[in-house]
């Protein structure tokens, strides 16, 4: 369980409007019409908090879970009538993350309706680049928060036009950690690890791997210039989560993008379907 020992339950979230200049806050004083309460998040510092047996903090970590699983499913139901097919994409800080994404939204735009909310404790720089390929973005600031959560994505879909139909990519703040435990409502998680990081990774962080569907191995284009062994980094992915889909991919080269494309065009197209299936039902 992460929150109360992360130290990470109060959040200060900002969403960036599609236009890099607007950004509000979200104090969670005022009604946005999500049929949820807005007492989110706990503020606890560790497991030494004085006055918490472990007992407590364990009941408020799982109420913590709780909630965020709630609005987890009402996130999801929104995404499945509109067919929307949304990944949830996760790795640590430079992993290579944003750009791989820039260079998939510059393949898709025009071709696949998509938008973007983009996760940071600070700044919209990331959101800019995603902008500048077309594509509608929303910006979310955690603050001290160190991953998103369902009720942060909830508010985001309120000021994301997104089309039916529609891939939604959320990217959220670079830790391999405490986003392996909050679900969005997204389809899948899709972990992203370079190249630099070491084989060993999938080992270090196994709640991540475990919670995802796809690993894309980034930065293939750099394994001439060093000592990684992917053979023994794909042995320990799949140790962990045997079910684990892996591509080696390149943001620079374009090496494994036409099959990550292919995934998500498919898992697209089976959105979309079952979308129309329901509503004739």
């Amino acid at each position: 369980m992460m929150c109360t020992v992360c130290g990470c339950g109060e959040a200060s979230v900002e969403t960036g409007k599609t236009g890099a200049d607007h950004v509000h806050s979200h104090d969670h004083g005022h009604d946005h019409g999500h049929g949820h309460s807005h007492d989110y998040g706990t503020g606890l510092a560790g497991v030494h908090v004085p006055g918490l047996s472990q007992e407590r903090i364990v009941r408020i970590e799982r109420d913590i879970l709780s909630k965020n699983d709630s609005h987890a499913a009402a996130n999801r139901a929104r995404l499945a009538e509109l067919g929307v097919f949304a990944l949830n994409l996760v790795s640590s800080p430079g992993s290579g993350k944003t750009a791989l994404l820039v260079r998939v939204l510059s393949d898709l735009v025009g071709k696949v309706p998509v938008a973007v909310i983009e996760g940071d404790q600070q700044t919209s720089n990331d959101a800019a680049r995603i902008r500048a390929t077309g594509v509608a973005a929303i910006q979310i600031n955690t603050g001290k928060g160190c991953h998103l959560d369902a009720h942060m994505v909830g508010h985001a879909l309120d000021d994301l036009p997104l089309e039916p139909g529609s891939v939604l990519f959320i990217e959220n703040v670079g830790n391999l950690v405490c986003p392996a435990a909050f679900d969005l409502g997204e389809a899948h998680k899709v972990v992203v690890l370079s190249v630099t990081e070491g084989e060993d990774k999938p080992l270090k962080y196994p709640d991540m791997f475990a919670a995802a569907d796809l690993m894309l191995l980034n930065k293939s284009d750099l394994l001439p210039h060093i000592e990684f062994d992917v053979a023994a980094c794909v042995a320990n992915a799949l140790r962990v989560n045997p079910r684990l889909k892996i591509l080696t991919v390149s943001a620079r080269s374009g090496e494994g993008l036409d099959s990550f494309l292919d995934w998500v065009r498919a898992g697209q197209a089976l959105a979309r379907a079952t979308a129309k299936a329901a509503a004739l039902a």
